[in-house]
């Protein structure tokens, strides 16, 4: 299959990949622990790790949103902030 036409680079496959894993992995979770633990962090509303997951999710399409309008195609560092963000939003949020 040819994708060229998308513009696809390796970082953006690896973004998306993860996206569908990450959904993958909390169906499972999901399914093997119903729930999800609903909580109060920081934003003072109460949430699930679904929405947790949604909003690391939107962050993350943002932050390598910006990253490419600001900085370039070099998406590798986007991913790792990305991931980092992520990992704030599930510790705090």
């Amino acid at each position: 299959m040819d994708f060229s036409w998308m513009a696809w680079t390796w970082p953006t496959a690896t973004f998306f990949g993860i996206i569908f894993a990450l959904l993958g992995v909390m169906a499972f979770w999901e399914y093997r622990v119903p729930g999800g633990n609903p909580r109060v962090g920081i934003l003072r509303f109460q949430t699930t790790r679904g929405d947790r997951l949604f909003i690391s999710l939107l962050g993350s399409g943002f932050i390598n949103l910006a990253w490419l309008g600001l900085v370039g195609p070099q998406l590798w560092w986007s991913l790792a902030l990305s991931v980092v963000y992520a990992v704030c939003v599930f510790r705090f949020v």
